[in-house]
């Protein structure tokens, strides 16, 4: 488990990285919707198309960062911060504060990477029971009379 002061830290660390985001955020979405027409040449709209798909980048990793980040925090209020989504093992402490918001061990992290269809094995448990669908036979099925039935039209 990790101590208390260094979660604190990591809390912290996590709540000014999020308001840099936002700010950060702020800016990109201005910066966007931020034009200006009138008698300008090709190369300079070339150029402000090629900005405004850089801002528009890098805008959507931060937003993917501010949501993983806000995950980290959630986490961290239900006390399963530092604990792998993936094997349901320990986050180590380095990758922690490498990248505060890792939901992943190492080694899950690599699995997901080198396979795209990567499904976490702490949620394999969750997927046993779905072959095992009761099937209702005779008595036990409900009656319904279709001529009651009403629709919406």
């Amino acid at each position: 488990m990790i101590r208390r002061d260094a979660l604190l830290r990591l809390y912290n660390t996590l709540l000014s990285r999020r308001e840099e985001l936002l700010r950060q955020l702020n800016t990109d979405m201005t910066s966007l919707g931020g034009s200006s027409g009138g008698s300008r040449d090709e190369a300079d709209a070339a150029f402000d198309s090629d900005s405004e798909e850089i801002n528009s980048t890098l805008a959507e990793r931060d937003s993917e960062e501010l949501t993983s980040i806000d995950h980290a925090l959630v986490r961290l209020k239900q006390g399963t911060y530092g604990t792998c989504e993936g094997c349901g093992g320990k986050i180590s402490a380095k990758r922690l504060n490498a990248l505060p918001y890792s939901s992943l061990c190492i080694d899950c992290q690599r699995e997901k990477e080198d396979q795209p269809d990567w499904e976490p094995k702490a949620l394999a448990s969750r997927y046993s029971q779905l072959g095992n669908v009761p099937t209702l036979s005779g008595d036990d099925m409900p009656h319904i009379n279709i001529a009651r039935v009403q629709f919406d039209s």
